[in-house]
């Protein structure tokens, strides 16, 4: 199986899963244009299914990130880049994620991103 991303106007509107020798059959009107992208692909590298160890072969790493609805496309990078999450986080060129302008701690302990004092604060057990 294979999945496609639904792009008009540069935004992905609808991800599909399909066979590949099937899918030239798809019928489909509406306007945009499919583009496949790869389940197992994140910030340019994919990685075995069902594990977090990057693959042997990364010829598989497809368009930087697995596609989603409201991800921008970008044709010069071809690249899925996913929407912002707040107004302080930096694009990585590399990648095409967001960088937050303050790295996630690495104690161990969960943390929210604060954008109003641009801080990671410590989640509390409820």
């Amino acid at each position: 199986m294979a999945h496609f991303a639904k792009v008009q106007n540069g935004i992905v509107t609808q991800v599909i899963v399909a066979e590949p020798e099937f899918f030239e059959t798809f019928v489909d009107t509406s306007p945009g244009e499919w583009i496949q992208t790869s389940y197992n692909t994140r910030g340019g590298i994919h990685y075995k299914p069902n594990t977090n160890e990057p693959s042997t072969d990364q010829s598989k790493a497809l368009r930087k990130n697995y596609a989603g609805t409201g991800f921008t496309y970008d044709k010069t990078k071809d690249a899925f880049i996913p929407p912002q999450p707040y107004p302080s986080w930096i694009l990585n060129e590399e990648t095409c994620l967001w960088d937050s302008p303050v790295p996630y701690p690495t104690d161990g302990n969960p943390y929210i991103w604060n954008e109003e004092t641009q801080t990671w604060d410590l989640l509390e057990n409820n």
